[in-house]
């Protein structure tokens, strides 16, 4: 990615990609510019450790409201958040954030989380290059 921004996002990228990859097949969720992957509930302690190693704040429907502005786009750009639902970012001070959206299904069985990229420089003239860095640091086609 252009920026000094979007360098600093791909280590990181890279090394969470590479901490799930042995748990989690991803694949592209072009409804919200994100990778997507499912998993069974018996995995989900495991990532989640995985995902707060990485990711610094976790926000839900009871905390949102005092979230700062930026987070508060994230959901918003998501659709909102539900009952049980999280969403798990980096530095929230940072220009660019990267985000995971925490979504249990209504089966109780299984979970889905969404990765993607958020800030300055992922508006619309922005999301080639946000694509093309997810897509790279998890290995989508």
């Amino acid at each position: 990615m252009e920026g000094e921004e979007g360098r600093m996002a791909e280590p990181m990228l890279r090394e969470l990609a590479a901490a799930l990859r042995e748990v989690l097949e991803w694949k592209w969720d072009g409804r919200f510019g994100t990778v997507v992957a499912e998993f069974p509930l018996s995995r989900k302690a495991s990532v989640l450790g995985v995902l707060d190693r990485y990711l610094v704040s976790r926000w839900n429907t009871a905390s949102i409201e005092d979230a700062p502005e930026i987070v508060k786009k994230i959901q918003e750009h998501l659709g909102g958040l539900m009952a049980r639902q999280l969403l798990l970012l980096s530095d929230p001070d940072a220009k660019l954030l990267v985000y995971c959206a925490w979504w249990p299904w209504g089966n109780g069985q299984t979970i889905s989380i969404r990765v993607g990229l958020f800030g300055e420089t992922s508006g619309d003239e922005g999301q080639a290059p946000v694509e093309r860095t997810l897509r790279a640091a998890f290995d989508v086609s």
